[in-house]
């Protein structure tokens, strides 16, 4: 699953890549408009799809959000999404098995320590794309899928200290009251290192967000 997870995750920041390339410059007929606002939100690795028994992995998460709208059509638009977060996540291992002999000489001594629930804090900057859909003045939907470098102040039996990556894809619903617009959005996560350094399971979450934002 998390491989799986982590290869759509790379396609589809290849698809973002190809789609922004020929739409900048698409569709011009409107005044470009930046949004800004502010993101607060969870997520757990014990909800639907996951349900993952091995440990718990739960993040808080505060964001800034920019998106800057580069090209509509008819009741379709298109826009940039980058969002600089700082998370704060707690993780426990459950199944000390996870961590085998094989793994070292001090296996024991990790599975003591992360055996035990710890505060991790992570600094991300996810840079993605979102496509966006009207169904009626003032409601909208959404799907976006985004990627970017994280760094985290601790590590787990699953994702070592450091850098890494953070692949999000998420759909919404927002509702325009004036130049101001109330997101609710509904989002997958994997966090991995592309191996850089071991381990490199990775950490996967469901989180369900609300944001503000202001059109400017």
């Amino acid at each position: 699953m998390v491989v799986r997870l982590a290869v759509f995750n790379r396609l589809c920041c290849v698809l973002i890549l190809f789609v922004m390339s020929s739409l900048i410059g698409y569709s011009q007929t409107e005044t470009d408009r930046f949004k800004v606002g502010f993101s607060y939100g969870n997520g757990s690795q014990s909800k639907f799809p996951f349900n993952l028994k091995d440990y718990t992995h739960t993040v808080t998460f505060y964001k800034a959000q920019l998106n800057y709208l580069i090209g509509n059509k008819k009741q379709w638009a298109y826009e940039i999404n980058i969002e600089p977060s700082y998370n704060i996540a707690e993780h426990q291992l459950l199944n000390e098995y996870f961590i085998k002999p094989e793994d070292g000489d001090d296996y024991q001594e990790k599975r003591n320590l992360y055996t035990q629930k710890r505060t991790i804090n992570e600094y991300v900057l996810n840079l993605g794309f979102l496509v966006r859909y009207t169904v009626c003045t003032p409601v909208s939907i959404y799907a976006v899928g985004s990627v970017g470098p994280m760094i985290s102040d601790k590590a787990t039996e699953r994702l070592a200290k450091g850098y890494a990556f953070s692949d999000i894809f998420g759909v919404g619903t927002s509702y325009a009251i004036g130049d101001v617009q109330l997101d609710f959005r509904y989002s997958l996560r994997h966090t991995s290192n592309l191996e850089f350094k071991t381990p490199n399971n990775g950490h996967n979450t469901t989180n369900m967000s609300f944001s503000v934002l202001y059109c400017l």
